[in-house]
């Protein structure tokens, strides 16, 4: 992930260090994937393969840095960069619009057809003046999301 910074308050911190507290002994200080999908809210999370596949190799701080996007104190834009991190699944700094459609039938799973994926998003590109051919950059979700003050992404830690 990089940026190895956090908000998140070093009580959240010893909260999240006691949850993950096997990853050092079984680990060797990485945060393993079933740790990972003991914290309900990502377990359940549709997106959680996705989520995983942001976390490959990370250590524990890094990890904290990670669960930092979900604090409810972090910038929006550092929120905004998160997503785009989730939909740019191939790292190449771009999002297609096929890249978007993975995530939308992430969230949809079978409830939708995969026509009516296409028509949504679609129409949810055009609307925000993109094109199916569009290719997303960072700056562009910013143009999209930055206007949005409600974006939510939180999540509580339990401890056993």
């Amino acid at each position: 992930m990089g940026n190895t910074s956090s908000m998140l308050t070093q009580y959240d911190i010893e909260e999240v260090q006691e949850h993950c507290k096997h990853a050092y002994r079984n680990g060797g200080g990485f945060i393993l994937t079933d740790e990972f999908l003991t914290v309900p809210e990502f377990a359940v999370n549709p997106l959680s393969q996705r989520l995983l596949r942001m976390l490959n190799s990370l250590n524990f701080k890094e990890f904290v840095a990670f669960l930092s996007a979900f604090s409810p104190r972090v910038p929006l834009q550092q929120k905004i960069e998160f997503i785009f991190k989730l939909y740019d699944s191939d790292n190449n700094g771009k999002v297609t619009f096929h890249d978007m459609l993975d995530v939308l039938r992430d969230l949809t799973g079978q409830f939708i057809s995969e026509q009516q994926r296409e028509q949504v998003l679609t129409r949810v590109l055009e609307e925000a003046g993109y094109t199916k051919d569009s290719m997303l950059v960072l700056s562009d979700f910013v143009k999209i999301l930055g206007s949005s003050s409600d974006l939510k992404m939180e999540v509580e830690v339990p401890v056993d």
